[in-house]
């Protein structure tokens, strides 16, 4: 298979299959589900979808401002306008393209503030790694404040958690391994990779080498609380949902998660997702699927239009680099 093909693949596999998704949700309701579905999308509190997507917006400045304590340790001080604009427009790149937001924001940061690729990538891992973490915890919280209830779902659809862990161990005993055997090697090739693992790895430990690490903290609380904040104030666009507790919501919330590292942004698989995971609480199919595609909507049209908008100011205000 050509590396165009694969490349072509990769891109067009997770927009096709959340199309679907899309046609397959549609065709699963019928005509006046359907109709009070857009019902409750076209009549949803434009204050609490604004709310939303201002605190989405929070969130991605927060997240702006903590990449530059990563940053720091190695002597870069990057501007925070073009800190925020590069983080907006990653967002905006991974709905057209999976995880093609996290190479760009590196690229950028080369671009512009002549931060070396590898370690602005690597401070970008660092991120993610620091996110899995906080995604962990909440489900976590989740598994312990929704016990019986979420074990008594997966159980019922045949989740077999045991197993799902072990293939977890497995790859990351796998990344360990293929680590070492590139650090031992001695092939052209393998310098090549050992020379950007180092540039990485000392983007992935700056986190150890910063002096502001409260601070560092304090913003990643603030990038989840928001996250579930933006996700908590919906409940109130939909009438049978305003009732949910936080506890319910987190549920939801970890559904929501998960579709959204599936396809791109989430496309058909969000409201899907969500919608399911309130049923599980009594909430019908019409209320959840419109919960979650006015969730899904507002903060897809604050990406494009916030991600669009960096795309044009960024290049204007770095002329001269």
């Amino acid at each position: 298979m050509g590396k165009s093909l694969k490349k072509f693949l990769k891109i067009f596999v997770p927009i096709a299959f959340g199309l679907f998704l899309v046609w397959y949700s549609y065709n699963a309701t019928t005509p006046e589900d359907r109709q009070q579905i857009i019902h409750y999308i076209s009549n949803a509190s434009p204050f609490w979808v604004t709310l939303s997507i201002l605190i989405a917006i929070l969130s991605h400045i927060s997240r702006a401002i903590r990449w530059r304590y990563l940053l720091e340790p190695m002597g870069y001080r990057p501007k925070l306008i073009n800190s925020i604009l590069i983080v907006l427009i990653s967002y905006f790149a991974n709905l057209g393209i999976p995880r093609s937001g996290e190479f760009l924001r590196a690229t950028a940061l080369t671009t512009y503030e002549k931060v070396p690729f590898e370690k602005g990538f690597g401070t970008i891992v660092t991120e993610r790694v620091i996110d899995l973490l906080m995604l962990l915890s909440v489900i976590l919280i989740t598994l312990v404040l929704q016990t019986d209830i979420i074990l008594g779902f997966l159980e019922e659809k045949g989740v077999n958690l045991i197993g799902a862990i072990g293939i977890l161990v497995v790859g990351i005993s796998g990344l360990f391994v293929g680590t070492y055997i590139i650090r031992k090697s001695k092939s052209p090739l393998a310098q090549k990779l050992k020379s950007f693992l180092n540039g990485l790895l000392d983007g992935v430990l700056s986190i150890f080498k910063m002096k502001k690490k409260w601070p560092f903290i304090l913003h990643t609380l603030f990038i989840w609380v928001a996250y579930i904040g933006m996700f908590w104030v919906i409940k109130h666009t939909v009438a049978e949902t305003t009732s949910l507790s936080l506890s319910q919501l987190l549920v939801a919330f970890v559904a929501g998660a998960f579709a959204m590292s599936t396809t791109n942004g989430g496309i058909g698989l969000y409201p899907i997702a969500v919608s399911a995971a309130l049923g599980i609480y009594g909430i019908s199919s019409v209320s959840g699927d419109a919960f979650g595609w006015i969730m899904w909507i507002a903060q897809t049209l604050m990406v494009v239009i916030f991600g669009t908008i960096s795309f044009i100011v960024l290049p204007l205000l770095n002329r001269n680099r």
